[in-house]
């Protein structure tokens, strides 16, 4: 018996020591995925990303590929554990618009094949903290391998470098839509980032829309997936641009209305070229519910709106997820695949 106890006991202390070693290597990660969380069963997740995800290191020489970010998350974030990154999206509808209280809504259909969603909060210490979704699809999550389980989950660690849509604390969101084309002029003299990467720059970085057009204009970017994008960015005063990479450098569109609205067309000197699908016919939609209710909406006017212009694809529901972040407060609302029933509140404070 007591050969047994002595024998008990040195297993257990090894397997505190490995235990310890590993909670030392992997301390803010082993955190953060204590955090995650199924919110939703289409599946949509939450997690709170805890610590320094060393973007200001990436942001030294950026990324001209999708395989110099899988590099660099593979041994940064995940400590050597290797990533494959996907695909990115499709068709996706966004607009900008007030409440009846006067409050900055950005509201956001993320429409693809089927994509697991996660929320993420990040605080970093040399910027501002956000929340924002991120399709795990991207990292490589599937209906067949989702993260539901300690040993499936690390990937999730990549997220910080995946965002999709999200909001700062400055009341800054931004998100990306696919386009049919683009046109832009590399220079070699300046950083190269992804389309996900200059999301999370100026969520991490800029405290109004005029800063997040600035700081985007001294990179460089490519679209991952060779999926073509343009973004949708408004801040807390109610101002809104969509970005657009055209005539060979980065452009902006503004509006002279209350609201601003993105879909999948270059929008650019009034161009207006489309993929020839429903992108205009969500447009169209979009400004006639905003304009026959005086230029507000209020939330549950934008959830239903949202899941009014979801992409449905030959019978397949395409939505994904749907967004809907206050500018002015700092809250916002969630849901997955059209569920409207299950709307889910989140908050900033979440990251903090």
């Amino acid at each position: 018996m007591k050969k047994l106890l002595k024998i008990t006991s040195i297993v257990l202390a090894v397997a505190i020591l490995l235990l310890a070693v590993a909670f030392g290597v992997w301390n803010k990660e082993v955190r953060s995925l204590i955090t995650l969380e199924k919110i939703d069963d289409h599946p949509l997740y939450r997690m709170t990303y805890i610590g320094d995800y060393g973007f200001d290191e990436f942001l030294k020489t950026g990324a001209k590929s999708d395989g110099d970010i899988e590099k660099f998350v593979t041994k940064r974030l995940l400590k050597g554990l290797p990533i494959k990154l996907g695909v990115t999206g499709d068709a996706c509808t966004a607009f900008v618009t007030r409440n009846e209280d006067g409050d900055v809504l950005f509201c956001r259909n993320f429409d693809f094949g089927f994509s697991p969603a996660l929320q993420c909060a990040t605080d970093p210490d040399n910027g501002y903290s956000s929340i924002s979704t991120v399709n795990l699809s991207y990292a490589g999550y599937s209906e067949d391998e989702l993260p539901d389980s300690v040993s499936s989950s690390f990937l999730t660690l990549a997220s910080p470098f995946l965002p999709f849509d999200g909001m700062n604390e400055k009341g800054v969101a931004m998100a990306l839509l696919a386009v049919p084309e683009y046109d832009y002029q590399t220079d070699p003299d300046k950083v190269t980032l992804n389309t996900t990467a200059a999301i999370r720059l100026v969520l991490d970085k800029t405290a109004n829309v005029d800063e997040a057009v600035e700081l985007l204009k001294q990179y460089n970017i490519y679209f991952s997936g060779d999926v073509d994008c343009h973004f949708l960015i408004a801040d807390s005063s109610g101002k809104s641009v969509i970005v657009e990479y055209y005539d060979g450098k980065l452009q902006t569109v503004t509006t002279d209305e209350e609201y601003q609205i993105a879909s999948n067309f270059i929008a650019y000197n009034g161009l207006n070229i489309g993929e020839g699908y429903t992108e205009f016919d969500r447009y169209d939609t979009v400004k006639a519910a905003i304009e026959s209710n005086g230029g507000i909406l209020t939330e549950d006017q934008a959830i239903e709106l949202l899941a009014k212009v979801g992409v449905v694809d030959e019978g397949v529901d395409k939505l994904q997820w749907s967004v809907i972040y206050n500018l002015t407060t700092g809250e916002g609302k969630i849901f997955a695949h059209r569920k409207t029933e299950n709307t889910i509140d989140f908050s900033l404070k979440m990251a903090q």
